[in-house]
């Protein structure tokens, strides 16, 4: 039975929130807050170790648990508290959609946008709200002036939809696409920042650059990156896909001009949700992707033109945002690292296991990528799915290598991970390997 005084200080320290959404109707009714303990500081990295705080956090959740899903850096599913918000504000647009929807929920919008900004920490004028991050991010890459000849910098781990909008503009327009590798993982952050200058050339007008790989879960040193790039001119376009509600920053620590994530991975809002920072003087330098008024004015909404869409969905993100902060971005943070060393630590000894992703807190958090010398990685994701009903998800690398990408999150249990671990052991000591 779980320890009251753990859990008593868990809920003190958690909103309380966090524990009435893991409660089904009715039950919170008589729920009375104990204000008389005061619970210890403790530390984010002790707090992820505390499986009394999680307990709630997981029950929060209606998920299917008959299979175990280890692909939550693919598309997150939502709270209860997130779904609910999403089936109200559905039923009120439906009752009258041009008065409910066009009348009360649009003009909500504004808040949103607020509330993003605040959580990137940047002002509501530099954040447009968008269905993904490749909606986002195209909106810059297809929509900054380039000329032919112009040269335009990644790497191979970059995204796929991210490297087709460049390759159609280099048939389209001239430009020069140019991508190198890196080691998985590299020794540091700044052998990483060496990278990108090394391969920058005077023709150099444009970088593409992940905040964090949905390959191998590399985080890179942006920072130093958009640096070096703006004390030679040239434009650098963050893809934060993996980052946003990932791991804890603020746009201020990134020193970026051009951000795009998805609020449905890591922030956990509905599917169909991100957004685009643009530093507030490049908004007029780049072009909507589709069509606006006034497409060369500053006004960030001019990427917002995309005609009717579902309102419900961004109304919803206000929900998921006091989730996250709930549990506390730091908390977050430390658990999803805490979770991949918990799984890898269990299967380290296992005859030519790799681990691809880096062990540095600063270059990694929650994704965690390996691959096992001999095996055939694609057999060993089936076998996982079929025999163990385990969800990952199979890579191959550039650089040659098939890999499994494992990323769980905030209501994943350990005995799920125990599980995980148990099916890969299985499946090295079977015939089928």
């Amino acid at each position: 039975m779980m320890n009251r005084t753990k859990l008593s200080a868990a809920r003190a320290v958690c909103l309380s929130a966090i524990l009435l959404l893991a409660l089904k109707p009715g039950e919170a009714a008589g729920l009375k807050r104990d204000r008389s303990v005061s619970p210890p500081a403790r530390t984010p990295a002790e707090i992820a170790r505390d499986e009394s705080f999680w307990f709630p956090v997981q029950q929060a959740f209606d998920i299917d648990r008959s299979v175990i899903n280890l692909n939550n850096g693919g598309v997150h599913p939502s709270p209860r508290v997130v779904m609910n918000a999403v089936h109200r504000y559905l039923d009120f647009a439906n009752g009258a959609p041009t008065h409910n929807s066009w009348g009360f929920l649009r003009p909500r919008k504004e808040h949103v946008r607020r509330l993003v900004a605040d959580t990137f920490g940047c002002s509501s004028e530099e954040i447009a709200l968008v269905r993904n991050v490749t909606e986002a991010l195209q909106i810059a890459l297809l929509g900054i002036d380039l000329r032919p000849g112009d040269e335009v910098l990644t790497t191979e781990h970059d995204y796929p939809s991210m490297k087709n909008a460049l390759f159609q503009r280099q048939k389209r327009d001239g430009v020069v696409v140019k991508t190198f590798s890196f080691p998985t993982p590299p020794a540091s952050l700044g052998e990483l920042a060496a990278l990108f200058e090394k391969n920058v050339t005077p023709r150099t007008k444009l970088i593409l650059v992940c905040h964090i790989t949905n390959l191998t879960g590399q985080i890179f040193p942006i920072k130093d990156i958009c640096r070096m790039a703006r004390e030679r001119g040239i434009e650098v376009v963050v893809d934060g896909a993996h980052a946003f509600g990932h791991f804890d920053f603020k746009v201020e620590d990134l020193g970026c001009d051009i951000y795009g994530a998805n609020l449905h991975k890591w922030m956990m809002a509905p599917i169909g949700n991100g957004f685009l920072y643009v530093r507030k003087e490049k908004i007029e330098k780049i072009w909507p992707l589709f069509p606006a008024a006034d497409p060369l004015g500053d006004d960030i909404r001019k990427f917002e033109a995309i005609g009717t869409q579902q309102e419900a969905l961004w109304a919803a993100v206000p929900e998921a945002i006091a989730f996250h902060e709930g549990i506390g971005p730091k908390n977050k943070e430390e658990r999803l690292r805490y979770l991949r060393e918990y799984w890898r630590l269990r299967l380290g000894d296992l005859p030519g296991f790799r681990f691809m992703t880096s062990l540095n807190p600063k270059q990694s958090c929650g994704i965690g990528t390996f691959g096992l010398e001999g095996a055939d990685m694609e057999k060993l994701g089936a076998f996982l799915r079929e025999r163990y009903k385990v969800i990952t998800t199979t890579i191959k690398l550039p650089e040659g290598p098939t890999v499994i990408r494992v990323t769980p999150s905030v209501y994943t249990t350990l005995h799920e991970l125990d599980v995980f671990v148990r099916g890969v052991r299985d499946f090295v000591s079977s015939e089928d390997r």
